[in-house]
């Protein structure tokens, strides 16, 4: 990565100022997404505002006193119009399955997984986009790519003992000179109408740059410091082959197994801790270089993006255990042993969903697929069939099913990743497209700042005795 390009590009944006979009003329073959946004958002301020006007003072839900002690599990209390997460059915990103979005959205010429690309235009606009539009995205995000000198030194000097997750973080805060709303904001010019237009072009600006950054960090630390030697962003290659070839890896199957990781974990809807930290940040209209980098603090964490690193060490200590040609039986009895001493099998059971997550099932396809025999794939699967039975017959989940973290390490492993301390890394960079779209819309409706009431425990129990009391009177 030549410093004067790193130069040229921090200068280019420096200067460069969002266009002011009207909402006219949209065609379905429209290439600018900001263009389409513009009508997409005027016609769902329409219907968010009539919707409210009928039916604002209409009771959805009671709480109860479990739901507030219990992480606010179950409670409709957010606005998220990206994704939404069914107990039975999975994640859908604006209506459409992920083996919907596998039909359905466009691909890399030959190529048989999503582009990112197609994930960020449905996402936004609820559209399915043509490879025209993805390409003109693809485009986009090389013509703005570059990080500016700051950052690169930045990271350059960090020393190795840093956290991968650390390092990404500081550097996405840091990215934070760059925002064309906060320097709007500042000027005192920026109108509330606007503040979309300016989220979008700080979103799709550190969309861009969150590969070459994560990269950098790669290099740095694993590649012999080689953090400065990152290639240059290829016009012709889309956002997924660039991460790779920065990253060191040219394996097609890699390539394509980096397209379907950064699709799966895009987005899963507003309550979980990335995408509910960067609304609640956002919400205080912090820009959206300092939103995500909060809302990367939480990826970081061992109950959310970190499972995944969880899982695979788990399953690297479970393998020499066993025989080599072990059986089903012996590892079904393994398994219940190790749960009735009190210890947890990584990677299954979630707070939501109440069967196979569809995210763990599509990415078993791909190793089917292309790795059938590799030993850990084969552990993962045999895992698959004994465990989910043991935990129903030990009552321990409601939902014994694996999810997603529960396979994306052995893939990763298998194509020469083995890092395990990066992978949250490029977990970050996926959830990235989903984090920035809700904050786009997030700006688009005019959604407050959020500020939830809290008691103390002394004043839950005033308000449940007087709960009671008003319900034996009524009775």
């Amino acid at each position: 990565m030549a410093l004067n390009a790193v130069r040229r590009g921090f200068i280019a944006a420096k200067n460069a100022q969002p266009a002011i979009i009207s909402a006219s003329n949209y065609s379905t073959e429209q290439t600018d997404l900001k263009a389409v946004l513009a009508n997409k958002i005027t016609d769902h301020q329409k219907k968010v505002a009539a919707f409210r006007k009928e039916h604002g003072d209409t009771v959805i839900q009671e709480t109860t006193i479990d739901m507030t002690y219990g992480g606010m599990r179950s409670m409709k209390a957010l606005v998220c119009e990206t994704s939404v997460l069914d107990a039975e059915e999975g994640i859908r990103f604006r209506g459409y399955s992920i083996p919907e979005c596998q039909q359905k959205l466009p691909k890399a010429e030959g190529g048989l997984e999503p582009l990112p690309e197609a994930i960020w235009w449905l996402l936004c606009t609820g559209d399915i986009p043509t490879k025209a539009q993805c390409d003109a995205i693809s485009k986009e995000w090389v013509d703005r790519g570059d990080i500016p000198d700051h950052v690169a030194v930045s990271l350059e000097n960090l020393p190795p003992h840093v956290h991968p997750m650390s390092q990404f973080i500081s550097a996405i805060a840091l990215l934070n000179t760059e925002s064309k709303f906060a320097q709007a904001y500042s000027a005192g010019t920026l109108k509330k109408a606007q503040y979309w237009e300016y989220a979008y072009e700080d979103s799709m600006n550190l969309l861009a740059k969150l590969p070459t950054i994560a990269a950098v960090i790669y290099r740095n630390l694993y590649r012999d410091g080689s953090g400065n030697k990152v290639p240059a962003l290829d016009a012709s290659s889309d956002w997924s082959m660039n991460f790779c070839k920065m990253l060191g890896y040219d394996d097609p199957q890699f390539i394509e197994l980096m397209r379907l990781y950064l699709v799966i974990h895009s987005d899963h809807e507003g309550g979980n801790v990335s995408a509910h930290t960067s609304h609640l940040v956002g919400s205080a209209l912090s820009d959206p270089y300092l939103s995500f980098s909060a809302a990367m603090g939480g990826l970081a964490g061992p109950l959310h993006g970190l499972a995944n690193q969880e899982v695979l060490v788990f399953l690297q200590k479970l393998k020499p255990l066993l025989s080599e040609n072990y059986t089903k039986e012996e590892l079904g009895k393994w398994v219940d042993e190790h749960l009735k001493s009190g210890q947890v099998v990584p990677g299954y059971g979630h707070a939501v969903l109440r069967k196979t997550d569809p995210r763990y099932t599509c990415q078993r396809e791909f190793a089917q697929k292309f790795m059938p025999n590799d030993p850990m794939f084969k552990l993962v699967s045999d895992l698959y069939e004994v465990t989910p039975d043991i935990l129903l017959k030990q009552g321990k989940a409601k939902n014994p099913w694996p999810n997603v973290d529960a396979h994306s390490g052995v893939l990763l492993t298998h194509y020469g990743m083995t890092e395990m301390s990066f992978y949250t890394v490029l977990f970050g960079v996926s959830r990235a497209l989903g984090c920035l779209s809700q904050l786009i819309w997030s700006r688009a409706m005019g959604l407050p700042l959020e500020r939830p009431k809290s008691h103390s425990t002394d004043g839950f129990i005033k308000l449940a005795q007087a709960s009671k009391k008003k319900a034996a009177g009524a009775a």
